[in-house]
């Protein structure tokens, strides 16, 4: 049941995303120009999926429990650190250079776009890079204490 509910909302994910149109660099480019010929287009995609999601988790984090019956463990963490700082710049600067988010960019290597190819595989070594730096140091400083 599990993966059923996990292929679910990924299909209902990209679809999503393909109709919407943050599946074309472009299209968020020109939502991320905001001195240039601006496409607020993809502001109502956004605003959209955040009334979507604010209540699902709402409901979430009251039952407990996944539409598959696993465990909801919501972050709790309200504490802003260099860590996170630097995740949301490099994040920033990566989707303001390529056009692309991991979402949009896992939906493009389905279509096998050179430009999600390259772009998922360079998150794939950021994402084993900031394992090796940030989070085993961290895990490390904790079993320490």
């Amino acid at each position: 049941m599990r993966n059923w509910v996990a292929l679910s909302a990924g299909l209902i994910f990209g679809v999503g995303i393909c109709l919407s149109g943050l599946s074309q660099p472009t299209k968020v480019l020109a939502f991320l120009d905001l001195a240039g010929n601006w496409d607020p287009s993809l502001a109502f995609v956004m605003a959209s999926a955040i009334a979507i999601a604010a209540p699902a988790f709402y409901f979430a984090d009251r039952r407990g429990r996944d539409w598959a019956g696993e465990p909801v463990a919501l972050p709790r963490g309200r504490e802003i650190d260099g860590p996170l700082i630097l995740g949301s710049a490099v994040f920033g600067v990566g989707w303001g250079l390529a056009g692309l988010c991991p979402g949009p960019a896992l939906v493009g290597v389905g279509f096998l776009s050179p430009l999600a190819l390259a772009f998922v595989a360079a998150m794939a070594v950021g994402v084993l890079a900031a394992g090796r730096l940030v989070w085993r140091p961290r895990a490390r400083q904790a079993q320490d204490a």
